[in-house]
């Protein structure tokens, strides 16, 4: 499932099931986060989701030990350090072009 940068290629996907296991959660908190709209299935109501999914709900789930954040907290948090991310990429990419 991963690539040698440990990014998961584009397309991949996990089951229910593994995501929950990578995050260290039960499937009623999986359920949960899902019914929240915090992480989404690769259509509604699959079984399978986005690889990165695994990584962004770890990011949220380890905001909410170690700061006290709630959920729908997490997500936006884990939502702008992912767009915050991206736009270092593209900055670097044309840092680079230059």
């Amino acid at each position: 499932m991963s690539t040698t940068s440990g990014t998961p290629p584009r397309g991949a996907v996990v089951s229910a099931e593994e995501l929950a296991t990578s995050a260290g959660i039960d499937h009623v908190l999986l359920k949960r986060v899902v019914r929240l709209g915090l992480v989404e299935p690769v259509a509604p109501g699959a079984t399978e989701f986005p690889a990165a999914s695994a990584r962004r709900l770890k990011r949220m789930l380890q905001l909410r030990l170690e700061l006290g954040v709630n959920l729908p907290g997490a997500s936006v948090i884990v939502d702008l350090l992912e767009k915050l991310e991206r736009l270092e990429a593209e900055l670097s990419d044309l840092r680079g072009a230059s």
